[in-house]
């Protein structure tokens, strides 16, 4: 999808981090924006900077748990701008501790945000940019957590899976209609994905339903990429038509290491 001028791009979780960061960067190229976050404040404030830099962009209030919420993010897009070309389901949140310890609130949650959220994009924007007959471009934020098991992050890595199943099928699908398929897997980069719990829905128990530990960086492993140096990766990945964007590459030898485990585990 080469030509990114005048053309409408969607993004969820896009009032902060990666997805805040990816706005601005299709704004620079000419597309026109709609922002969707939970976060009223941060999603206003977001729509504002943009738009002072003459973008034309809006912003909705959505819960990507709700499907209906995104067939209330699609009709207003489709109000405002009368289509749209590129959907980058971003939105997510994390939940961490051992599995025998994580709630069924927190499966819930975590299942519903970084799973149901991609897949509800999906379902209400894939068929009208199929019907639209523009070509365009899906991504969605797994992360490097949904290609290799990451200790202490089992719902997430679960979750983060399934997205990245999700694109790999929708990648083959959406090919003869011109449609590319993207999905983002990075490791360490600054966004508040740490303090996800002050926007945790009275569904799954409210901000006070997990005891979120502080996150030792060090601990963590690669190195720490500006969330600028993904925001071009996702542009160049939808222009390029790349399906895996790994803006990581110590990430390679890890999912080496896991194929590796695969293939030595086969009986022949």
């Amino acid at each position: 999808m080469e030509k990114l001028n005048g053309r409408v791009a969607v993004v969820t979780g896009g009032a902060s981090g990666i997805g805040f960061a990816s706005a601005k960067a299709l704004a620079r190229e000419g597309c026109k924006l709609v922002l969707a976050d939970i976060e009223k404040g941060a999603l206003d404030s977001a729509v504002a900077e943009i738009g002072a830099s003459g973008a034309d962009v809006i912003g909705v209030q959505t819960d990507v748990t709700k499907r209906e919420a995104l067939e209330r993010l699609a009709d207003a897009t489709w109000e405002r701008f009368g289509g749209a070309h590129i959907l980058f389901n971003n939105a997510g949140i994390a939940v961490a501790g051992p599995v025998a310890e994580t709630s069924h609130d927190d499966w819930r949650w975590c299942i519903d945000v970084d799973l149901w959220g991609p897949i509800h994009g999906v379902e209400v924007f894939v068929p009208r940019i199929i019907e639209q007959g523009e070509g365009g471009h899906i991504l969605s934020t797994a992360s490097f957590a949904g290609l290799v098991p990451n200790v202490g992050l089992g719902a997430y890595c679960v979750a983060k899976y399934g997205v990245v199943a999700l694109m790999e099928v929708l990648q083959k699908e959406l090919r003869p209609h011109g449609i590319g398929a993207s999905v983002l897997c990075p490791m360490r980069v600054p966004t508040q994905i740490d303090a996800s719990g002050r926007n945790r829905q009275n569904a799954y128990g409210g901000p006070e339903a997990h005891d979120y530990p502080e996150v030792d960086e060090a601990e963590m492993a690669g190195t720490l990429v500006p969330v600028e140096e993904v925001a071009d990766l996702v542009v160049r990945g939808i222009r390029e038509g790349r399906l895996y964007l790994l803006p990581h590459p110590e990430s390679l030898e890890f999912v080496r290491r896991r194929f590796a485990r695969i293939e030595r585990s086969l009986v022949i």
